[in-house]
């Protein structure tokens, strides 16, 4: 589905949201990336230490995770979000980036999406084992695939590949997304493991595909179609801090105040 139209969904089975249930300095920055990324994210560093700390609540995160993105809002019906990114250091998270203004679905967050609803689903996903892009590599640490002419995202919720990436020479059905057309919103861009391993086993049929972090599609930002987008030059040090090895997890939730009672 296009990226700036519609999408996306959940289903019953599906990671619920995140809870957040608190405080750390932030890191100081350096322009190039330190190994094992575990400093702040070069350039994006809030020269003020922010007054909370929403990485230091959370309780679904994995133990193995290191590094967590959060994007939030001030409720579930509002297409306008903040990113923030944290990294772990000796157990105690830690402010790794300034609050970034972002984009979510045009419907706001949603605990039960349905396949072609532009919400964004809740819930603590994985970062995908592959960056993709119709833009080289900008330097990221994940293996990384430059987009040519028959490169998909199948979202037709009847094929045995639903929700996955697929070469092809032709249209795989459905809604399926030629990627290597998504000028510039997939410029760069990283999968949001909702509804596909290892959240879930087997993608569940008409519960949502195709959810990434990748570019905003128009110059002032716009809401998507249910996946997160961030400006060109906030998104490519993210996806440049991304460490695989610190097993990187993202976390979509309104604030806490509004989880559960909307």
């Amino acid at each position: 589905m296009k990226r700036r139209s519609l999408l996306l969904g959940a289903a019953a089975g599906l990671a619920a949201p995140a809870v957040l249930t608190p405080t750390a300095p932030a890191l100081g920055a350096t322009r190039a990336a330190p190994a094992r990324g575990t400093a702040s994210v070069p350039g994006l560093t809030r020269p003020t230490v922010p007054h909370h700390n929403l990485a230091a609540r959370l309780t679904t995160l994995p133990p193995q995770a290191k590094q967590v993105l959060i994007v939030s809002g001030t409720g579930y019906s509002i297409s306008h979000a903040t990113l923030e990114a944290y990294v772990r250091v000796n157990d105690r998270w830690q402010h790794a980036s300034a609050v970034l203004p972002a984009r979510i679905g045009s419907k706001g967050f949603s605990d039960n999406h349905v396949e072609g609803v532009p919400t964004t689903p809740t819930g603590t996903y994985s970062i995908g084992s592959t960056m993709y892009g119709i833009a080289a590599n900008p330097g990221v640490r994940y293996p990384y695939h430059r987009l040519v002419s028959g490169d998909w995202w199948n979202e037709n919720p009847t094929s045995s590949r639903y929700n996955s990436f697929q070469h092809s020479s032709t249209n795989p059905g459905g809604n399926s997304e030629a990627l290597w057309t998504e000028v510039p919103a997939y410029t760069h861009f990283a999968v949001i493991t909702y509804n596909m391993p290892p959240t879930v086993s087997t993608p569940v049929p008409y519960a949502g595909s195709g959810i990434f972090l990748h570019e905003f599609s128009t110059s002032g930002g716009n809401a998507t179609a249910g996946c997160v987008s961030l400006a060109h030059e906030h998104l490519v040090p993210v996806l440049r801090w991304l460490d695989p090895a610190l097993s990187p997890h993202i976390v979509l939730s309104p604030p806490i105040s509004s989880a559960g009672t909307t």
